[in-house]
């Protein structure tokens, strides 16, 4: 393929032959030793059209710490708390976890075994070369592609946002509450934290593979911490029956029950990001089978644990209503300085921070990701710009800088209004969800499907099922307002950003797309290298 505006050749199936035989030979083979994986590995790249450009850094284990810290249970969970609080108290919390989170673990392992299957730094949005018709490739890959571009740096600004209100909350909590954070510092200081994690992201992968490697014993160690000194230190706790039954709904919808699904934005936001491991299947040993058991495995202890974190919280959290009304704006941080003081409600607020750096950093490599394969393709404005190498780090600098203006950009609308901002961070869960069905339902209409190395074997139908029909059904939830009666400060004007997206997308397929792009690229064309 040519360079700028240069046509894709489309899929062949000597092509698509050479990607299966590829993908069977690595999962018959015996390893013997860690070269010849990553040669494979190359080989299966180069078969599915792409000339490897990255080292192959990431390890099991490096790459299940990566997928630990970008569900980040421990600080997403402070950061989103509150909306199951709202959405009807103790019970709202937990049951909105088990099911919400059991509807956005099947998306997971869907992705995971996709992923298995065509490993790339596309991701889902790659898997349609394969999944759909070729005459359908074009504009579905275009589709998917922004969808997933929107929901991708939505969710990092969400993040960056949000670590900045953790260490706000922090310095609130040190002034006993004198300190009132305001937006304007929450948007200086979220700014501050994306330069530095943006500029964290120009080292080599080797430098990204060592941070990936203690994130996962930080998180759990600070998370394992605060539930005992929280279960220690709590003075008339709750019952066990308070904490799934007691439902108090403040929403003002009818009937009430409708507002639990509120609370399911908790897990979707946290667990939908899923094929972040998914975009540095590049940069990963074995990316056949290690990115996909890294979802899996980080998606199930992510369950699980938020599950017991959730328990913890609703025993100790004493009057929800006085946690709502935290003059720090932070439900979570408010309980530990209820439960234990001001000393350590800062720890493990600060903690909280912590963790929330330890998503971002991970979330800007994997966002970044997502741009250069972007742009590899030339699905997006200026691409011979944004796939390049850096030869010191041979990694993407400029689609690293790229995604972080990106991020600031987003978290601008924060000065103009919260209501604003919410709807973008909104729109995260749902335009990602939309991106990952797409590839999903191909898989289950099409049946051009060839399966690796990780696979549900005979639940795989029933589980993508599962996962388009409730994820689906969460979006259209996610885009309703949360509270009765409507106002312009409470409305969730989710489903006009999302429009306007979908629009933009279309419009821009038919202004230039249709002319330019048809799908990932099927030559293995060499990447621009910076000067």
């Amino acid at each position: 393929m040519a360079t700028g505006t240069g046509i894709v050749e489309k899929t062949t199936a000597v092509t698509q032959r050479a990607h299966t035989v590829t993908v069977r030979e690595i999962s018959s083979s015996s390893y013997p030793s860690s070269d010849n994986v990553d040669d494979e590995a190359d080989k299966a790249l180069e078969a599915m059209g792409y000339t490897p450009v990255f080292k192959r850094e990431f390890s099991r284990w490096s790459s299940f710490s990566f997928a630990i810290s970008i569900s980040g249970v421990y600080g997403s969970l402070m950061s989103t708390w509150i909306y199951g609080l709202q959405a009807g108290g103790a019970a709202a919390i937990v049951w909105s976890w088990i099911i919400g989170g059991a509807g956005a673990w099947a998306l997971a392992l869907s992705i995971a075994e996709i992923s298995s299957a065509y490993p790339s730094s596309g991701a889902l949005y790659f898997t349609l070369k394969y999944l759909a018709p070729e005459d359908q490739v074009p504009i579905l890959c275009w589709l998917s592609g922004y969808m997933s571009l929107v929901g991708t740096v939505a969710g990092s600004a969400a993040t960056e946002y949000a670590s900045s209100q953790l260490l706000l909350a922090a310095i609130s909590i040190t002034s006993n509450f004198s300190y009132v954070p305001t937006v304007n510092h929450v948007v200086a200081v979220m700014a501050l934290l994306t330069v530095l994690h943006a500029s964290i992201n120009t080292l080599p992968t080797v430098w990204l593979n060592r941070l990936a490697n203690g994130y996962a014993v930080f998180h759990i160690s600070v998370l394992v911490a605060a539930c005992a000194c929280l279960l220690a230190q709590t003075q008339g706790k709750h019952s066990l029956g308070y904490v799934f039954t007691d439902f108090q709904p403040t929403s003002g919808w009818n009937p009430p029950g409708w507002a639990f699904l509120f609370g399911c934005l908790t897990p979707a936001w946290i667990m939908t990001s899923a094929d972040s491991t998914a975009r540095i299947a590049e940069e990963a040993k074995d990316p056949s089978r290690v990115v996909p058991k890294a979802i899996a495995n980080a998606t199930t202890f992510t369950y699980i644990i938020g599950l017991l974190f959730n328990i913890v919280l609703v025993l100790c959290m004493g009057d929800p209503k006085e946690l709502l009304n935290s003059p720090s704006g932070q439900p979570v941080a408010q309980l530990f300085f209820n439960a234990m003081g001001r000393g350590p409600a800062i720890l493990f607020t600060l903690g909280g921070f912590i963790v929330m750096n330890m998503i971002a950093i991970p979330g800007l490599q994997s966002g970044s990701r997502t741009i250069f394969a972007f742009a590899r393709d030339d699905l997006i404005p200026y691409s011979h710009i944004w796939r390049r190498i850096s030869p010191r780090s041979q990694t993407p600098v400029a689609a690293v800088w790229l995604y972080a203006a990106l991020e600031i950009a987003v978290n601008l609308l924060g000065l103009a209004s919260d209501t604003a901002i919410a709807a973008v961070f909104n729109v995260c869960t749902v335009a990602l969800n939309v991106s990952y069905v797409i590839p999903i339902i191909c898989k289950i209409w099409y049946g051009k499907f060839e399966r690796g190395p990780w696979h549900l074997g005979k639940w795989s139908t029933a589980m993508n099922v599962a996962a388009v029909a409730w994820n689906l059904f969460m979006s259209i939830v996610f885009f309703f307002p949360t509270q009765l009666p409507v106002t312009p400060a409470n409305m969730n004007y989710a489903l006009v950003v999302f429009m306007a997206v979908l629009l933009f997308a279309v419009g821009f397929w038919f202004s230039h797309g249709r002319f330019t792009y048809t799908g990932p690229r099927t030559q293995r064309t060499p990447m621009e290298r910076e000067v």
